[in-house]
Order: C-alpha cells, then structure tokens, then sequence
C-alpha cells in the first residue's frame, strides 16, 4: 500500500512549516526589512545581511525549496520568492546607502576643523639681518646712481695690501693678524676688507668711478662679544675729477641718516695708508645724545660718556693708491670709506653680543628682521 505525499512535496500551506507558504515569505520579508531598518551601523548591517539574506536565511532556504515542487506550483512559488529576494535586496543597498552616509557625517563632525581658529604654523626661515642690511646699505648708494662690486674672498697679498700702500713691515702683514692660505708661497691670503675690490674695480676701468663694495672679511680674532674672526663690512670708493673731501662729508651723511635717521657726524683725524688725509667717522650717541658729557650724574654706557660712538674710517684717497692702479693722480682724486656691517646692525638694534649674528638661532634672525630691512 503507497504512501500518500507529504504536504511539504505538494506545496500544500501548512502553517508554520512551509517556507514557500506567502505568510511565511511575506514574514520573512517584513523580518528583514525591520533588522535593516534598525541597523544602525555597517557592522550590525553586515550581520542582518547575512540572517537574512545568507544560506541559512529563510528566503534562501525556501528558494532552494523550490526544486521539490511540482512543475506547474513551482513557477508560482519561483515567482514569489524572486520577487521577495528583490525587495530584500533592495531595501538593504537602500539602508546601506544610509548607513555608510551618516557614518561618513558623523566622522566629518568628529574631525571638523574649525578654521577660524588661529592654528601653529610651520616655522619658516627668515632673512638674516646682516643680509638684509647690507641689501638696505647697497640701495642707499644704487639710488645715488652707484654701483655695487663684489670680488673673491680668497684674495692675492698684492692686492689685499700692496696696492693699497701698505708696507711689508705694516703690522697688519703678520700671520697674528691675517690668515694666510697655505701654500705660503703662493701669496694668498683671505681678504681683511673689502678694499681689494676697489683695487680690482680701478685696474678694470676707467674713471670715473662709483663703487661700494660689501661681503664678508676674515682676521685673526677671538670670538667673543665684540670680535668675530669672519664679519662683513661695506666700503665706497669715488674717483673722478674734482673730488675734494666736501664730497666725502656730504656721502657720509646722507649715509648716516639713512641707517639712523636724524643724527649727526663728526670727522676726526686719522691715519690710514691708503687714504691721504684720513679721517675716522664718529656718530652721535643715539641714547644720550652728548648729554652724558662732563654729567656724572648722568653716565652713558655705549659712548662711555663721551658722546659720540665710531662708525668707520674714511678719508681722500692716496696718490700712491691711484698710481698701482695706473690712474692719473694729477687729473684725478677720489675718496673712500669703509665700516662694519655687523657693528651697523648692533648700533640700529641694540644688539649686545655679536656672536648671536653667527649662531644659527631663526629667533634672532626673526626678531630683527623688520628692522634690517
């Protein structure tokens, strides 16, 4: 005697029990459209994707359920189920779409930047103050219709000192003094001013001549407070017909107020060998302004209460000079001057100790460097 068919075989609905069965199916449905819903990030997301839609899910059981039934009840049942899994899938790319949108929000929040704020920048460099000087020093004299020359720091013996009439015995001469590059016999040497360009410039050209010369010098000093063995001066030099020493006075103050401002200069006399006569150029003390002078109640510490502070020297230029250069000295005169460019900056600044010029510090160069140019 045969066994009658299950109702699972004919697709018969019995509830509870068949997954093919439309409640169950639209259970199923509404079961995954709920833990979509109530999902509330892509890993709880994740995880009602695969209770719902994965192997063991329930539309994925009755769609394999499917093969089991008769020919013309399996058309309908494939109907159902496919129509099921697209709403399935569609309301969980739906609630993806969502999810991963307001994750993104929420994190955008969280990283907000409020750019209104005034945040720490990336420390820059800045200019150097000794260069920003020198650049204001050379302007003051291009504006004039000067130009600006420049030569090797490592300099021949001849022209750091002969050609500017300084005798072999001149003290300067000696190795305490100069630093002389080996092989000695090469008679070379690095440059202890800048006027060796000036001789260079006078053996290149015809007068007349309009010059000023800054760079970097070396000596045979200690480091310390008030001496650099490398520091950096700016030298003028004219030579034309009729240069008288008024014309040295007139350069030297225009000079001077454009460093200082409104200050006054004084010449006293002096000796150099390649300036006939030479003159060293003094300043007004620029903190007591003479005051201090014969008043010991009232001492000054930077001119030593003698009212006035040396700048550089300067003076009319040496016939000898203009002679080892093959100039006329019947025919032509000239003047030059010469000062330190660091001490410049120390007299501007109130700078006290010029090892804080060489040592690197961006501080320094930063808190001068809206008053050095």
């Amino acid at each position: 005697m045969s066994q009658a068919p299950t109702p699972e075989a004919t697709g018969q609905d019995v509830p509870g029990d068949n997954p093919l069965a439309p409640e169950q199916v639209e259970a199923a449905v509404a079961a995954a459209l709920a833990a979509f819903e109530q999902a509330g990030t892509t890993a709880e997301l994740k995880q009602a994707r695969i209770d719902h839609t994965g192997e063991r899910s329930p539309l994925a059981l009755a769609n394999r359920a499917i093969g089991r039934l008769p020919g013309p009840e399996r058309k309908e049942a494939g109907q159902r189920i496919g129509q099921a899994r697209g709403r399935v899938s569609q309301a969980l790319a739906a609630r993806e779409d969502q999810v991963v949108a307001a994750e993104l929000e929420a994190r955008l929040a969280a990283e907000a930047v409020d750019v209104t704020l005034p945040v720490a920048s990336i420390p820059i460099g800045a200019v150097h103050p000794i260069t920003g000087l020198m650049d204001q020093m050379c302007d003051v004299f291009v504006g004039m219709g000067w130009e600006v020359a420049e030569g090797p720091e490592l300099e021949a013996e001849w022209l750091n000192f002969d050609a500017l009439n300084l005798p072999p015995d001149h003290p300067a001469r000696s190795m305490a003094d100069t630093l002389f590059v080996e092989p000695l016999d090469h008679q070379t040497l690095m440059r202890t001013h800048t006027s060796p360009v000036q001789i260079r410039t006078l053996l290149d050209r015809e007068p007349p001549v309009y010059v000023v010369c800054p760079g970097k010098v070396y000596r045979a000093d200690e480091l310390d407070a008030t001496h650099l063995p490398v520091f950096h001066q700016i030298e003028g030099l004219v030579v034309d017909k009729g240069i008288t020493l008024a014309h040295l006075r007139g350069t030297l103050d225009h000079f001077a107020r454009a460093m200082f401002g409104d200050i006054r200069t004084r010449m006293r006399p002096n000796y150099f060998p390649f300036t006939e006569p030479s003159a060293e150029i003094d300043l007004e003390c620029f903190v007591c302004h003479g005051t201090s002078v014969g008043n010991p109640d009232a001492p000054c510490r930077t001119c030593s209460s003698e009212g006035w502070i040396e700048w550089g020297g300067c003076g009319v230029v040496n016939p000898r000079v203009l002679a080892a250069c093959g100039i006329d000295s019947d025919v032509y005169s000239g003047f030059a001057f010469g000062m330190g460019i660091d001490r410049t900056l120390m007299f501007r600044n109130n700078a006290t100790d010029l090892r804080d010029m060489v040592e690197g510090d961006v501080r320094f160069s930063r808190s001068l460097v809206g008053t050095a140019r």
